[in-house]
């Protein structure tokens, strides 16, 4: 049996070490870091296809991003439902409106990603309030996860290894059963088939 691949999505400026992300990509032999172009600079169009084309490499995989990897994935889920994911961790995604190192991403969706999805929250995040963060888990259909007074969740924050992370996304791996539902390439009255 396959193990599901995890991809791993980093934010601005990427997720060098100490960064979790870093890490879960140097001790998980199923996760791979997504290469995105210019982390100093994101184009989001390019950061799209560079996402969407890991995908489909690798189907059915597990999202994991941080901050504005987060959003990205939120928009390319609700842009092309077609690609094939198992499952989305969300983790302390930055607000776009208003930022001047981001807003040319745009408005964050506020739509149902149509898979399991885990959003991951703190108290004190400066790039998004808590709030924010609950609000959009809702509209997405995501369980949302408080960490607390977690900053911003990276090196920073104390952030570097976090097998708490591992442990959420082993919670949305899906059943290795071949009966087991998964997201399908079309969506017929509201459900995928």
């Amino acid at each position: 049996m396959t193990m599901t691949k995890t991809l791993i999505v980093p934010g601005l400026d990427g997720s060098p070490a100490p960064h979790w992300q870093h890490w879960w990509a140097q001790t998980d032999p199923h996760a791979q870091m997504v290469d995105l172009s210019f982390p100093h600079h994101p184009s989001p169009e390019v950061w799209e296809f560079e996402l969407a084309g890991a995908i489909l490499q690798h189907p059915d995989t597990v999202l994991v991003g941080h901050s504005l990897g987060a959003v990205l994935i939120a928009r390319l889920l609700t842009k092309w439902p077609h690609l094939r994911v198992s499952a989305a961790l969300l983790v302390a995604p930055a607000e776009t409106a208003g930022n001047d190192h981001i807003g040319h991403f745009g408005a964050i969706p506020e739509q149902s990603l149509d898979l399991p999805a885990i959003v991951v929250g703190s108290r004190n995040d400066p790039w998004m309030s808590f709030e924010r963060a609950s609000a959009l888990a809702g509209v997405w259909g995501a369980q949302l996860v408080d960490l607390g007074d977690a900053g911003h969740v990276n090196v920073a924050s104390g952030y570097g290894p976090w097998p708490q992370g591992k442990a959420l996304a082993a919670m949305l791996r899906p059943e290795p059963l071949a009966t087991a539902p998964r997201r399908m390439a079309h969506k017929e009255g509201g459900l995928w088939l």
